[in-house]
């Protein structure tokens, strides 16, 4: 064995691992010994020697040996190393986490109208399928997804979950409480949906839909849509009577329907998102779970 010290040239020591430069070792990676291929890895460190997990090879105590052949530590050659030195357990980018689930439910649902909802009598022509507002939500990803039969607030954990398809959850939010319903798509993973709309026959462009579905992500986030009695479900279905009421004097004096986004818009902003379990927002009759798109295959 060369019995040079690391660091002073000698190729014998720490030959896999940068000449003895411990510093250049990352603390998760693993070591291999060049006599009988033992594995050292810090994630399970060593129960010969009772060391615990997580410790990096370069923080072993000066004694320490190959718990197989008692080699010395200067034999362990460098197995796997991190890629161009960037940092091992960096954080999940919160913007990518959005800008990817969004990327994943436009595809999916994209695919979903061309192959089965493009020719039904369900679907508004004037819409195509977009995904709005998506941010990092608890380590999952939130934002409304809008396609030509319905409008969803969706939810992709972080990680998997408990639950089945057609199970019910309640999610708090500055502005209140909000019905989910759980469903799962191989293409896509799990996922929360609460309905807004469906069908869509109410908006007239992409465009009107898309505001109203940035304006459903401002106002779920906005703590002044919140009740303050706390009874939201009453307080939202009379609100909600007395705009259908108004709305349909005025269409009867006008003989012709209100644009969806002089009633959406505004029922949105007066508060009319939040809902208590089993009463869809958005000011639709639909229930969190009822639409077209949780009832399609």
């Amino acid at each position: 064995m060369n019995d040079q010290a690391p660091g002073d040239g000698g190729a014998g020591r720490f030959e896999g691992s940068f000449l003895g430069d411990a510093a250049r070792i990352g603390p998760r990676t693993r070591m291999e010994c060049k006599i009988c291929w033992s594995v050292y890895d810090p994630a399970e460190g060593d129960d010969v020697r009772q060391i615990p997990p997580g410790t990096p090879f370069a923080a072993l105590p000066a004694d320490w040996r190959c718990p197989t052949c008692d080699g010395e530590r200067d034999q362990f050659m460098a197995l796997d190393e991190p890629e161009d030195g960037a940092p091992e357990s960096a954080e999940p980018d919160p913007i990518e986490i959005a800008k990817e689930a969004a990327a994943r439910f436009k595809t999916v649902f994209t695919e979903i109208f061309n192959a089965k909802m493009r020719d039904t009598p369900l679907v508004n022509r004037s819409l195509s399928v977009e995904t709005v507002g998506f941010r990092e939500w608890e380590g999952g990803a939130l934002g409304v997804l809008l396609a030509p039969w319905f409008m969803n607030i969706v939810l992709q954990p972080a990680a998997a979950e408990q639950a089945k398809v057609g199970d019910k959850r309640v999610f708090s939010f500055p502005s209140g409480e909000y019905e989910f319903v759980f469903n799962e798509r191989p293409e896509l993973g799990p996922y929360w949906a609460c309905s807004l709309f469906s069908p869509m026959t109410e908006f007239q462009s992409q465009l009107q839909a898309s505001e109203t579905a940035q304006a459903v992500m401002g106002a779920l986030f906005d703590p002044k849509h919140r009740s303050s009695d706390g009874d939201q479900a009453g307080e939202i279905r009379a609100r909600r009577e007395e705009e259908e009421r108004r709305i349909e004097e005025a269409e009867a004096a006008a003989a012709a329907a209100k644009p969806a986004e002089s009633v959406s818009r505004r029922s949105l902003l007066r508060g009319e998102l939040s809902t208590g379990p089993g009463q869809a927002p958005g000011g639709s009759d639909t229930a969190a779970g009822g639409s077209a798109e949780a009832s399609e295959p």
